[in-house]
């Protein structure tokens, strides 16, 4: 499982998680609002740590810059 999320990406994710966990806590949206608030806040949150997103693996999408090989000098 390789990293396809740039740094920024997964900053907005993890706040992302904070902040809908925090609605949760607040009991704000009502029952059904606070699962879909909770079940989005940990997918954003696990995603954002760990930098990979299946959506973006199935989809074809890349944030997060192809590592360089290191130059040969000499």
């Amino acid at each position: 499982m390789m990293a396809n999320e740039s740094t920024t990406d997964r900053i907005i994710r993890v706040v992302l998680g904070l902040v809908l966990g925090f609605l949760v806590y607040q009991h704000i949206g009502g029952t059904v609002g606070e699962w879909i608030f909770g079940v989005l806040g940990v997918v954003s949150l696990l995603t954002g740590i760990t930098g990979f997103c299946a959506i973006y693996q199935l989809v074809g999408i890349r944030t997060c810059p192809l590592p360089t090989a290191p130059k040969h000098v000499g």
